[in-house]
């Protein structure tokens, strides 16, 4: 499913069946050892699939420990995404010579609760949810919403390391062809945007789960400087 919005430049792997505990290595056994056995089957799943991922690159299996902020630490060379959430996993991983930027994410196709919406959506795309919502209730565009902008950050996170708000980034939706546009409003301190702002992205909602993909080809004009 994952692979069907990415380019084949970006090797992807999702699975609704959990791998075994014990694929994992003792450094990322450690980090789970108190969790519940939810966490440990999604933390061990998704990391399974990130090591076929891998193979397939050419890269040796490693430990993929995350950092402070739970954004996977990729060896030199690699660049990529991972989400899970009830019962489906996927990753998505590319070489870093050929691709800039990967963020997926994926979420249950159900509304989002009470009163996050208002947190992490702009007035204009709250709109935007409320006309579609009232035209095909078969997607719920506020879980769309959230899940492209989880995709946005995971893309933009790990180059920049500059934590983006929710609303910083301007999202309209393409209903018909499944893809997605956005805008980034930064702050004056942050990282330049030139490379990700106009960006485009690619959702789709199947077996009841909402998914979306973005991902900057290293030589795609969005990478070069504007003047």
């Amino acid at each position: 499913m994952i692979a069907d919005l990415l380019p084949s430049t970006v090797t992807a792997y999702d699975t609704f069946t959990d791998a075994a505990e014990d694929t994992l290595f003792p450094e990322e056994r450690v980090l789970v050892a108190k969790a519940v056995d939810r966490r440990r089957r999604e933390f061990a799943t998704v990391r399974a699939l990130a090591r076929t991922a891998m193979g397939r690159l050419g890269f040796a299996a490693v430990p993929i420990l995350p950092d402070r902020r739970g954004a996977p630490q990729w060896p030199d060379g690699l660049i990529g995404s991972m989400t899970h959430c009830d019962g489906y996993r996927a990753v998505a991983l590319a070489h870093s010579a050929a691709m800039t930027a990967v963020g997926i994410d994926a979420e249950p196709n159900g509304p989002l609760p009470d009163g996050v919406l208002d947190t992490v959506s702009l007035p204009a795309e709250r709109r935007w949810i409320a006309d579609l919502s009232a035209a095909r209730p078969e997607v719920c565009w506020d879980r769309l919403l959230f899940s492209i902008k989880e995709s946005i950050f995971k893309a933009w996170y790990p180059r920049t390391r500059y934590e983006l708000d929710f609303h910083e980034a301007d999202v309209t939706v393409a209903p018909e062809s499944g893809t997605f546009a956005f805008r980034l409003n930064v702050a004056a301190h942050a990282p330049a945007t030139g490379w990700l702002t106009d960006a485009r992205g690619r959702w789709l909602v199947r077996d009841g789960v909402v998914v979306t993909a973005l991902s900057v080809a290293a030589a795609d004009p969005a990478e070069r400087p504007r003047t």
